[in-house]
């Protein structure tokens, strides 16, 4: 270390001290609030703040340009058009306040080792998405203060960890009576995994519809799968091939809304004139469908942008306002629905 660099150190060690004395509190308290820690009373962390920049102290991390403030986005993988989305709307969001994003995979590192790297890297903070949280987990994010914000959890977090997701049972309800009002009771549907936060909310809007419309729930109707093309393909097939099948299918995602119009197509099931696919995301994959998909759509960007406000009011000692947030949902309607080729069908 050269001499001005030394200097510099000491010169910074020597505030923290004073600062510590000032307050009346340890060394180590007064560094946790350097680094951002949250294992802070609110109060205590102000004064400590107040003094820092009465002081002119300066961050490492933020003295230096090669250095962004950043924080992690882990994901379960980046495979589907669904994780695309919420990558861009979390790293476009962070970029336009300065913030730099890393992203990764529980497929390498568990979720254990992402919270560990989190503080190695005096990172602001970490955004979790469609992931499992184990209980070790929560409660080294609670016990430590840690910033994280889980978006679309498959496990409902602890009440203290902040969650983003949408109004998946009403986006669900608002698809399958877009349905029914063309006609439709014979609906089927490709769930997502009962396990899931998300594919559980959409079985249960679907569920609710078809009450709502005095249409009986028919099992032999419904499949569910992971968020997968091939799995949604095998399901769909499973349902359509018979003599007494939908006229119509509700995808909890796109990729399974793919998955059951290349099946229609196996089977030689006109789509939409013998088959309404209906999808749930509205990823730019739908769009490009053929025929393009009616969907429910989900705001990725603002899902972005609003994990990663509540990341950031986290990471300065700020509480969010609620513990788990819904953003709106909007109906899309394109050629891959229409009226029974017989017209309206009767109840059963």
């Amino acid at each position: 270390m050269t001499g001005p660099a030394r200097s510099r150190r000491n010169a910074q060690y020597g505030l923290l001290t004073s600062i510590a004395n000032e307050v009346g509190v340890s060394l180590a308290t007064v560094s946790k609030v350097v680094h951002r820690r949250r294992d802070v009373s609110e109060a205590t962390r102000a004064r400590i703040e107040a003094l820092l920049t009465e002081h002119g102290y300066v961050r490492a991390g933020e003295s230096d340009a090669h250095r962004p403030r950043q924080i992690l986005a882990v994901f379960r993988d980046l495979a589907g058009p669904y994780t695309l989305e919420v990558v861009r709307g979390i790293v476009e969001s962070a970029a336009e306040v300065g913030v730099h994003t890393t992203v990764g995979t529980t497929g390498r590192r568990s979720i254990a080792q992402w919270l560990e790297r989190c503080l190695k890297l005096d990172a602001l903070g970490v955004v979790i998405v469609i992931s499992t949280l184990a209980e070790q987990d929560q409660r080294r994010i609670l016990d430590q203060r840690l910033p994280v914000v889980l978006v679309d959890p498959l496990n409902a977090p602890d009440a203290d960890i902040p969650s983003i997701g949408v109004t998946n049972w009403h986006g669900a309800t608002t698809a399958v009576q877009h349905l029914i009002d063309l006609g439709h009771r014979r609906i089927g549907m490709l769930a997502g995994r009962s396990s899931s936060l998300a594919g559980s909310a959409r079985l249960h809007g679907y569920r609710a519809a078809l009450a709502e419309a005095r249409i009986p729930y028919d099992p032999a109707f419904v499949r569910s799968t992971d968020f997968d093309y091939g799995e949604a393909l095998r399901a769909a097939r499973q349902v359509l091939d018979r003599s007494e099948r939908p006229t119509a299918l509700f995808a909890a995602s796109d990729v399974q809304a793919l998955g059951a119009m290349e099946a229609a197509r196996q089977l030689g099931i006109d789509v939409p004139c013998e088959l309404s696919v209906m999808s749930f995301d509205d990823t730019l994959v739908a769009a490009m469908a053929s025929p393009p998909l009616s969907a429910v759509r989900q705001p990725f960007r603002e899902l972005g942008q609003e994990a990663t406000r509540v990341l950031l009011h986290l990471a300065d000692g700020k509480p969010p306002a609620t513990a788990r947030k819904e953003l709106a949902t909007e109906l899309i309607v394109r050629m891959s629905t229409a009226p029974p080729k017989t017209g309206p069908e009767k109840s059963v």
